[in-house]
């Protein structure tokens, strides 16, 4: 009896298979375990991970890992879809011209127009003349109201911008009720004695006059060469709850349209396409260009950086040189992004045009046979690189229960989605596409504005519910769950994650509907893009209708909501279409694995 290791390195996960073959050749699977992949895919760091992974199967079955007889690894490409997010578009204030923000605490409701006074100019304000008045933090919200209702009558305050959180504080001490911004940090740049509008929505809406180009017209008197200039304006209030817009002499706002570039395809056609043609363009192009040899990019253009930091990225990650680096493929996907304004006084952001792009990076040599001499090095038994990704993913799809030949796989990992068909006489045809789990995250971490990438892979993980009291959630679907026991109060009010291990509270306030619109867009841009590009590319003739079985594996297999999406988009092309059970046991997990253990037993027949 010997035992065989089947080791997949993946982007995220490293997993294992451990087979028993007997003399006869027949096979059986003692153990398997996953743990977290170490460093990036296809580099030298991975082998620690794969130590750790070995040792945790051995221990299921009371071995050690020297009782390893050999250990096959797949040809793992280095894929990387996490770095490269471009804007194409920005939103630039010249000279002090706030143009507002999205405070979650202002009070009341409406619009108001008027010249901007300081707290402490009051004195020198005119009767019957508007006025917006602006407050510094070191003034408290009781003399701000006490001072405001004294005048009332006889200076004509229309609105007030507070720097502190205290809109509501005032408005409710306010004998004449109008609308009150707070949280301009940096209110002392406002400029005084210029005309401004401010405008406040009512609950759940979002301002109308500030974020349409002709209500700005209207509150401020512009005349129509002013009313083109303040677009962008218009566009980054868009959804907000409150705003302010200054109309100053000097002051400038403009929507700079960035150098986004050309991209450079070499390949059974050389071609080209700008970057800034959005999306779908480029995928088109990508798919003109037949089998791809290297992408660049146009020099000192946003997308030539793109590509020249992945190269180099992958350089500076192994002992090869940067000449040697070759991107593959790429899968470019169309988003807006939250920037921060440049030259904006409370740090507005505006939602600006971008393009994030996954791209598979290959070399002449693939590092795995470094991988493989320091397994050998440090645990003293025989490692070989045995097979390619798609391949084994097949091989390892068919022992699914129900399947048969010919069978379609789609291998959905979190940096490269895979496809390979399987035809009766066991030819198999495959494709290695960049683009997977690590660019859902990073769409959802941008269009969300979340700084912490680990809340975006929950957020793609898990399903999400509204705590409305102590005793019921409302889930994302509409369904309303009770509970026996008492919801913590620190999730009172709040969008939660429904995970395994409990509730994940989110920190940003963010509404639960956004939050899904975005999650579900981004798995489509990118695995219903990937799976239709990669199915074309293997099937017979190009044509899915000669498709009828799809089995899908790989990590982004186990997503609550990703099968379902392929099942009914597929569903059109008659394909049966769900989640393998690798082994009648492992579900979508351990494919590559299991196959690079089968591969090994095909070849001793």
């Amino acid at each position: 009896m010997r035992l065989i290791a089947g080791v997949d390195i993946g982007n995220s996960t490293t997993e294992v298979c451990i087979g028993e073959i007997d003399n006869l050749g027949n096979v059986t699977f003692p153990a398997s375990a996953s743990c977290p992949t170490t460093g990036t895919k296809g580099t030298v760091v991975n082998v620690h991970g794969i130590k750790s992974a070995l040792k945790e199967a051995m221990e299921k079955i009371g071995k050690d890992v020297s009782d390893i007889s050999l250990i096959r690894l797949n040809e793992a490409a280095p894929v990387i879809g996490d770095t490269a997010m471009e804007t194409l578009t920005e939103t630039v204030i010249t000279d002090s011209s706030m143009i507002g923000h999205n405070p979650s605490t202002p009070a009341g409701a409406g619009q108001a127009v008027g010249k901007l006074i300081g707290f402490q100019n009051l004195g020198s304000a005119r009767q019957n003349e508007p006025y917006i008045l602006v407050v510094p933090a070191r003034y408290s919200y009781e003399d701000i109201a006490s001072v405001v209702n004294r005048i009332n009558g006889m200076i004509n305050i229309e609105g007030i911008i507070l720097q502190a959180d205290e809109a509501v504080l005032v408005y409710n001490r306010l004998d004449k009720k109008i609308p009150v911004i707070d949280e301009v940090k940096q209110i002392d740049k406002v400029p005084d004695g210029e005309i401004a509008a401010i405008e406040v929505a009512l609950e759940g809406q979002g301002v109308r006059m500030l974020s349409n180009p002709y209500g700005i017209a209207t509150l401020l008197n512009l005349d129509a060469e002013q009313t083109r200039k303040v677009t962008p304006i218009a566009k980054s209030l868009v959804g907000k709850r409150s705003a302010v817009v200054i109309k100053t002499p000097a002051g400038n706002v403009k929507e700079n349209v960035l150098p986004a570039g050309e991209i450079y395809l070499s390949g059974e056609k050389d071609i080209s396409v700008n970057l800034d043609e959005g999306a779908e363009k480029i995928m088109k192009t990508v798919a003109d260009a037949g089998k791809i040899n290297d992408i660049t990019g146009q020099s000192d253009t946003n997308v030539g950086n793109m590509f020249e930091r992945i190269k180099t990225g992958m350089s500076d990650l192994g002992t090869f040189e940067k000449s040697d680096v070759h991107i593959t493929d790429i899968l470019a996907v169309d988003t807006l992004a939250p920037v921060k304004i440049s030259g904006a006084l409370a740090g507005e952001t505006c939602l600006e045009k971008a393009v994030g792009v996954a791209a598979m990076v290959k070399t002449h040599h693939l590092p795995m046979e470094k991988i493989a001499e320091s397994l050998r090095q440090d645990l003293g038994t025989d490692v070989v690189v045995a097979g390619v990704e798609a391949i084994m993913a097949g091989l390892g799809a068919v022992t699914t229960p129900g399947t048969k030949l010919p069978l379609a796989i789609l291998d959905m990992g979190g940096g490269s989605t895979d496809a390979a068909i399987i035809n009766e006489n066991g030819e198999i045809s495959m494709v290695h596409q960049a683009g997977a789990g690590e660019l859902v995250s990073m769409l959802i971490q941008t269009e969300l504005g979340l700084e912490d990438r680990h809340m975006a892979e929950q957020i793609k993980r898990y399903p999400l519910a509204k705590v409305e009291s102590l005793f019921h959630m409302r889930l994302e679907n509409g369904q309303m769950t009770f509970v026996e026991d008492s919801i913590d109060p620190r999730f009172y009010g709040r969008v939660v994650l429904l995970s395994e291990n409990g509730l994940i509270r989110m920190e940003k306030d963010i509404p639960m509907e956004k939050i899904v619109q975005v999650r579900r867009d981004a798995k489509r841009k990118v695995f219903v893009t990937n799976a239709f590009r990669a199915l074309k590319t293997v099937a017979p003739d190009g044509n899915l209708k000669n498709v009828s079985n799809v089995v899908l594996v790989g990590g982004s297999a186990e997503d609550f909501e990703i099968p379902e999406m392929l099942l009914e988009e597929f569903a059109s092309y008659r394909i049966v279409c769900g989640r393998g059970n690798i082994r009648g046991c492992e579900g979508p997990r351990n494919a590559v694995a299991t196959g690079l253990v089968l591969s090994y037993v095909g070849e001793m027949k």
